[in-house]
């Protein structure tokens, strides 16, 4: 049960995330990226710092450590993505974030020679092939904002394999928390250097979308995944949460009013085979066919 609990909990992170495509674009009108980040994780580091102060109190130096390296991970796969989103269109950059998918099972082969589930990885192309086909247009050429997004992919892809790995020997909530401080601490140093920190543009759209952003994008998003996956593998974890790409095309329909198309039914179609492959490994394929056999003989 606690299996399917942590599989549904992260289920609910791309559900928030996706809405996030839509406070994300909204933010963005007023507001710079990096201003953004900032906000976000400030709010993020705050609200968990206030809610779970015993939690914070009671962390240890090796917690600490791994939530640090968590809040790297996850500080330069925004700021990569921030990045690339200047140099491509959104649509491969959300194409491209969603490769971590394939990239999570290697990281496990290579650092510590596990076996690589040949489901996971048939359901983790399977899944890609899905964010391609909602996202991408016919012309496939890629340039330097690729290659960052491509970047950003690697980074989010190390930051779910260690979510898994640290979440087996650390509380969840002490690591979101250390993780929500490094990414705000870097953030800031960012928008300090840039010199954005005087210029924040004040309008309550954007900073609501922010605020958004800030409270159920990161906070609980991120609350939610570091706990879900004590309870899920890192492949799953990863094909489940390529969903946002599904959830954010349809909150687009939704709330911006745009237009449903053939691509994106195909796109989703995909992304949910992706998710039935990795789950039931197809055993219901096998379950019918060997009773077939049975019968037969």
């Amino acid at each position: 049960m606690r299996k399917y609990a942590g599989e549904i909990g992260l289920l609910l992170v791309a559900v928030i995330w996706g809405t996030g495509f839509v406070a994300g674009a909204v933010s963005l009108e007023t507001l710079t990226p990096y201003q953004v980040m900032a906000i976000r994780f400030f709010i993020g580091a705050c609200l968990m710092s206030v809610i779970f102060m015993k939690h914070f109190r009671s962390l240890t130096r090796s917690a600490v450590g791994a939530g640090i390296v968590l809040g790297i991970f996850l500080f330069f796969a925004f700021m990569l993505q921030t990045l690339g989103l200047q140099y491509t269109t959104p649509s491969k950059n959300a194409f491209l974030t969603a490769v971590n998918v394939v990239i999570v099972p290697f990281i496990g082969y290579m650092l510590y020679r596990r076996g690589i589930d040949k489901f996971g990885l048939i359901g983790a192309v399977l899944a890609i092939l899905g964010v391609g086909v909602l996202s991408l247009e016919m012309r496939l050429s890629l340039n330097l904002g690729d290659g960052l997004t491509l970047l950003c992919a690697i980074c989010f892809a190390f930051h779910i394999f260690f979510t898994c790995e640290f979440v087996k020997k650390h509380p969840p909530i002490g690591l979101t928390i250390i993780q929500m401080i490094t990414a705000f601490v870097l953030s800031l140093l960012v928008v300090l250097f840039r010199g954005e920190a005087l210029h924040v543009n004040i309008d309550s759209k954007g900073l609501l979308a922010a605020v958004y952003l800030g409270v159920f994008s990161t906070t609980l998003a991120f609350l939610l995944q570091t706990i879900a996956q004590k309870y899920t593998s890192e492949t799953k974890a990863a094909i489940i949460l390529s969903t946002e790409a599904l959830f954010g095309t349809l909150f687009s329909i939704l709330i911006l009013n745009e237009v449903l198309t053939a691509r994106m039914i195909m796109g989703s179609i995909l992304i949910l085979a992706a998710i039935i492959t990795a789950e039931t490994k197809l055993s219901f394929l096998q379950n019918k066919t060997s009773r077939r056999y049975y019968g037969d003989h």
